[in-house]
């Protein structure tokens, strides 16, 4: 009896961290989905109008003017003022390093809008959505949606968000596939190697 009790007791610290991979791989992954479809609603012509700095009495830079404009075609080139000799860079406003930095700041309050769901043979949970992007019905059964569950999964995507917000930007400023196979698992190991979720489960 003894021995069965230690076996149990040396199993809990192994189921508890797998419980915790689960959370943490779940909120990478919807961190990821979510910064994505963001940045799907940008209207593609939206640039963002950067290279004019100056320097402030500490000695770090501020941005003077940052605005923005429509993109223009590629035979006309961007206006400058004549008056302004400073470089001006017009870079896609979705991908930006400003819009997805604002983007990180606020992302994680989505994870309300998801569910955990436990795979009966695996036991290994995943976390899907319960609301759509679109407003259309999804498919609730099996999955837990509570309080715990989301306070949960944004603490987890927080922490998540601070501790990779420069991989994340890196990733994200311009189109890669699998975004949340190389951030997720190759990069941050938050998933491991031998669990396999489609790209469009989560």
């Amino acid at each position: 009896l003894l021995g069965l009790a230690l076996a149990l007791a040396s199993l809990l610290p192994t189921a508890g961290a797998r419980r915790s991979q689960d959370l943490h791989c779940g909120a990478c992954r919807a961190l990821v989905d979510e910064l994505e479809w963001e940045i799907a609603q940008v209207d593609p012509r939206k640039t963002i109008q950067m290279g004019s700095f100056r320097i402030n009495p500490d000695g770090s830079q501020s941005v003077v003017e940052v605005r923005l404009v429509p993109l223009s075609p590629p035979s006309i080139p961007p206006r400058r003022d004549p008056a302004d000799p400073s470089p001006r860079l017009q870079v896609p406003y979705a991908r930006s390093e400003a819009h997805l930095t604002e983007l990180l700041e606020r992302v994680c309050e989505k994870m309300k809008e998801y569910g955990e769901k436990v795979d009966p043979a695996t036991h290994r949970k995943s976390y899907v959505r319960v609301i759509s992007h679109d407003g259309t019905k999804m498919d609730l059964s099996g999955l837990k949606f509570d309080g715990d569950v989301t306070s949960s999964l944004k603490f987890a995507c927080e922490s998540i968000a601070e501790e990779y917000e420069d991989e994340l930007i890196e990733f994200l400023s311009h189109e890669a596939e699998n975004v949340k196979d190389r951030l997720c698992s190759k990069r941050t190991d938050l998933c491991d190697h031998a669990l396999h979720i489609p790209h469009d489960e989560l």
